[in-house]
């Protein structure tokens, strides 16, 4: 089963396949989010696979392959920088909705590529990525790729480096995940090295990109930060293609709802489904104020 329905409504859908007994190639982000280790005990006690779609989650599958996990120090994962790479901090606060959902590498829907644009999508790997492969925050670097060529290193204890390069397609990480991690031959160009010529990689502005600050602290945290999260996140994107919010103001939004929450202690409780689901009306409630 392909889980591939947008945000959180993907969640149940995720889970009853791996209940019912199917491997789960999984590019529904916000189900490892919200609920990963329930996701991964689920696929466990039914004995079925769950296979990272996400090209960078994908990548990080390809070069951990035959590599012992006690060897590792750290993954990286890239950002293309989306739409406003080259944009000041001061910048940001009068682009429109537009503007942000034009990608200059992927083709993509609107809502991922205005996550793209302002790193909460990579904020949403980062989570992902520590739940998918039992990561620490300090095991997870994020660097900026323009190329968008790279799309994951694994750094190893001895010094040694492994990367996935891939162009800017999703049709090679779908069809590794559809046919349970084997590699088919596909209608895809390879990258030439020579005409590339060079490699660029930078590292993000945590000021101009505030959400990325906040993945790395819902990874620190737990529990149900990341339902919290990925639901505000989600209401304060809806503002901002509603032109009720600027671009810089969703940061803004999730920053206040997850202060809110935690001040609360609602980000404490049991990590249960029945739980997950209340937080993410809760979050939306307090994100809409």
């Amino acid at each position: 089963v392909m889980s591939a329905i947008v945000g959180s409504a993907g969640l149940l859908p995720g889970l009853s396949a791996l209940e019912a007994g199917a491997n789960v190639a999984l590019a529904n982000k916000e189900s490892m989010v919200a609920a990963g280790p329930i996701m991964k005990r689920i696929s466990e006690i039914n004995d079925v696979k769950l296979i990272p779609v996400d090209s960078e989650h994908s990548a990080i599958a390809q070069v951990m392959r035959g590599e012992e996990r006690e060897s590792l120090s750290k993954i990286i994962i890239t950002a293309s920088g989306g739409a406003f790479r080259n944009f000041s901090k001061s910048e940001l606060v009068s682009v429109t909705p537009d503007q942000a959902s034009t990608h200059p590498n992927w083709a993509m829907g609107q809502r991922i590529t205005i996550d793209s644009a302002s790193l909460f999508n990579k904020a949403l790997e980062v989570i992902e990525a520590k739940e998918f492969f039992n990561l620490r925050a300090s095991e997870i670097e994020v660097v900026i790729h323009p190329e968008s060529l790279v799309h994951a290193i694994a750094c190893f204890q001895d010094g040694g480096m492994k990367a996935h390069l891939g162009p800017a397609d999703m049709r090679h990480a779908i069809a590794y995940a559809l046919h349970e991690e084997k590699r088919l031959k596909l209608s895809l160009d390879e990258i030439n090295l020579a005409e590339i010529g060079t490699l660029h990689f930078y590292e993000p502005d945590l000021e101009k990109y505030p959400s990325l600050k906040l993945g790395y602290e819902v990874v620190e945290h737990g529990g149900l930060a990341g339902a919290a999260f990925n639901a505000a996140k989600e209401e304060a994107l809806d503002n901002f293609i509603n032109y009720k919010l600027s671009f810089p103001g969703m940061a803004d939004v999730v920053r206040a709802t997850m202060d809110e929450l935690n001040s609360r202690n609602e980000l404490d409780n049991e990590l249960e489904i029945e739980r997950i689901m209340e937080l993410d009306l809760l979050a939306r409630s307090i994100a809409k104020k």
